[in-house]
């Protein structure tokens, strides 16, 4: 069972406004996340919400996904990992850290980190996409990392864990670019409205 753990609750700063809830392809931003996660292989989905939860909960449909809310998510992005991972299903084998504002990645990219990670697991146990050598996210890991990711601290979500077990990674080389861009700023959003990412469907 693999479960999904999308990281919501951030407070926008560079955006000037709630960056999840702008227009994608006729959805918002979020919705077209979520919709990738509800059409792919992920088993359960698990969205966390902190910054204008409410509102967020109001215009997004959430009938078939677990919403947790972090009410400490002025504290860095490891709380919301921590939150999401506390209401992980006990039967989960991993989870995926997937990041809210991603809306160009779709099913088969999760998918195929999915099926990589279940042909290398236990002897491997992070899998993540990789675009021309740059990786990117999502991030796959085994729940040999639950303790691990429950202890992180700060703003810098999982990196220290990639940096603590390069051993334990699996890169997946991927044909599309949407693994290594987020959307934070006005210029981001506009630029990526703008450009169709390589090899995923529009």
């Amino acid at each position: 069972m693999i479960s999904a753990i999308v990281l919501a609750a951030g407070e926008s700063k560079r955006m000037g406004q709630v960056k999840l809830l702008l227009p994608w392809q006729g959805k918002t931003i979020l919705e077209r996340v979520l919709d990738a996660l509800l059409n792919s292989q992920v088993d359960e989905v698990i969205l966390v919400l902190g910054h204008e939860a409410e509102r967020i909960r109001e215009k997004v449909p959430t009938q078939k996904i677990k919403v947790v809310i972090n009410p400490d998510y002025k504290k860095g992005m490891s709380t919301s990992i921590r939150r999401g991972l506390l209401a992980l299903d006990e039967k989960a084998q991993g989870f995926m850290v997937v990041l809210g504002d991603q809306p160009k990645i779709g099913k088969e990219t999760l998918n195929r980190l999915i099926s990589e990670f279940q042909r290398v697991y236990p002897e491997k146990n992070i899998v993540l996409p990789a675009y021309h050598g740059f990786r990117g996210h999502p991030v796959l890991f085994s729940v040999k990392y639950l303790e691990e990711a429950l202890r992180l601290e700060g703003d810098v979500g999982c990196r220290q864990i990639l940096a603590d077990h390069p051993e334990d990674i699996l890169t997946v080389p991927v044909n599309t670019d949407a693994v290594l861009f987020d959307i934070d700023t006005p210029e981001d959003y506009r630029e990526n409205l703008k450009r169709k990412s390589s090899g995923e469907p529009a």
